[in-house]
């Protein structure tokens, strides 16, 4: 007999998930903006096989990594701005430099359910973004979670992320980036991919903005069982883990890191931002006034 209250999981390694899983879902989102949040939440649905880390940090894939250094030739240490340069871009879109079927057999080795009858396979990472043809031709009735975030938020994050350390994205020793920069120029060819993406493939998919996900999870979860008609029990009014330190409920924190930036700062994201305006006013992202 268990304990009182102890999760009981079964794993891919004892069961046979190429014949269990009939769906393949996959969180589309760019860094620092929601997306680990949805998938805590979706881990504990009874419908879901899940990943204990993003899909690209599992031991076992085999392609380009986001955020750290990779094996991958031309991919250096990224950080969090894995699409400021474009040959970065051209590594993470290059079919060859995945191996898709040894891919799928570790993540479905290394998956975990509440319910071996579990039959939709859900994994996410940032760089996948750049990659959703790949999932759509490698994976048996693929589907998608389309997020965004306010970009302003997702800058101060990114930076404040590294704030006081170096950028790991220096080409050469000592040459200074601008981190709000380099931060915008990487979210905006984010937000542009991610428009692609739904013009592209928005009919295999959800699409929802962090902050209506955080407004009105009940609706966002009738979109996601809408999509996906085997969730039917997700719960995005729940305590989750954050930071692997504490737990706490799903919150909005837009306001709270947008007041971290000052006029000057808001000035700098808005050099970057005024030339992209079309595709922040796409999905609903106003251009802030330096001095609010």
């Amino acid at each position: 007999m268990r304990a009182a209250g102890v999760e009981r999981f079964v794993y891919g390694v004892d069961h046979d998930l190429e014949g269990l899983v009939d769906t393949h879902l996959f969180g589309i989102c760019p860094n620092n903006s929601g997306s680990t949040f949805l998938m805590q939440a979706l881990a504990t649905s009874r419908a879901t096989w899940n990943l204990p880390k993003e899909g690209q940090g599992v031991l076992g894939f085999r392609g380009p990594a986001s955020g750290k250094a990779s094996s991958v030739a031309g991919l250096p240490r990224t950080g969090l701005f894995w699409t400021y340069r474009q040959q970065w871009i051209d590594v993470f879109t290059d079919p060859r430099h995945y191996d898709w079927p040894r891919i799928r057999k570790a993540w479905y080795f290394l998956a975990f359910a509440r319910d071996s009858g579990a039959s939709v396979f859900y994994t996410k990472s940032p760089s996948h973004l750049l990659i959703v043809d790949q999932l759509v031709r490698h994976f048996r009735n693929p589907k998608f979670l389309f997020m965004v975030r306010n970009p302003y938020a997702v800058c101060e994050g990114i930076c404040r992320s590294f704030a006081p350390r170096p950028l790991p994205i220096a080409p050469r020793a000592g040459e200074g980036v601008n981190p709000l920069e380099a931060a915008a120029t990487h979210i905006v060819n984010c937000l542009e991919w991610q428009r692609r993406n739904l013009e592209t493939h928005g009919n295999r998919g959800a699409f929802f903005t962090y902050e209506a996900m955080c407004a009105a999870p009940e609706r966002v979860a009738r979109e996601i069982h809408t999509l996906v008609p085997a969730i039917g029990d997700l719960n995005l009014r729940q305590r989750l883990p954050a930071k692997h330190r504490y737990y706490e409920m799903l919150t909005d924190m837009n306001a709270r890191q947008i007041a971290r930036l000052d006029a000057e700062q808001i000035a700098t994201l808005n050099r970057v931002f005024r030339a992209h305006r079309d595709t922040l006013d796409y999905f609903g992202y106003d251009l802030m006034e330096a001095g609010r």
